[in-house]
């Protein structure tokens, strides 16, 4: 697998993870390009971590990923440690993503890209724990992968609201904004 700047990347046989597809991966960072530099990214359910990677080979200043699986999250930090420029930083955190986004209350994200495994019903705790926890900042963006075009209704927290929805052969990609919850005069 290769990346911005030809950079290759380690893949992980088998089926336990699906990496995100190139042109998805193009296509949202055609979206974010003006956005990327200096910004803090915020990866869920990290795969090989090419997103992450991604994000700093195109300038991100922070990167952190959550990866459930032990073996695909010695992958994100060799892929990590291999891209990462001189002045960034990352982490990577193993564990569920669900129980693992708490910890990071009080740490907001640029950009935030959560790409689960598409059956293990993630949307609705993920989004929730998002807003939750504030961890999208104030004109920050979230994209959500799927294999189709998600359903928000009744469930989407009212902090988050779909600003684009992009489809991509069977991939369908949402991208949400924070929604301001002012005082009322």
């Amino acid at each position: 697998m290769r990346i911005y700047g030809n950079r290759k990347l380690k893949t992980i046989p088998g089926q336990q993870v699906r990496p995100t597809a190139a042109k998805v991966r193009e296509a949202v960072f055609n979206i974010w390009q003006d956005r990327v530099v200096g910004c803090c990214w915020l990866d869920l359910c990290a795969g090989n971590g090419s997103m992450g990677a991604e994000a700093l080979c195109r300038g991100a200043r922070w990167v952190v990923g959550i990866e459930k699986w032990g073996k695909a999250c010695q992958t994100v930090k060799q892929n990590w440690q291999q891209v990462a420029p001189a002045g960034s930083q990352f982490e990577v955190i193993r564990g569920n993503v669900v129980a693992k986004l708490p910890q990071l209350a009080g740490t907001s994200f640029d950009l935030i890209y959560f790409d689960p495994p598409y059956r293990e019903n993630l949307y609705q705790p993920v989004l929730q724990a998002i807003a939750t926890h504030h961890l999208l900042a104030a004109g920050g963006e979230l994209a959500v992968e799927s294999d189709g075009e998600l359903s928000f209704g009744g469930w989407l927290p009212e902090t988050l609201a779909v600003c684009r929805q992009r489809v991509y052969g069977d991939t369908t990609v949402s991208f949400f904004q924070p929604v301001a919850m002012g005082k009322e005069a």
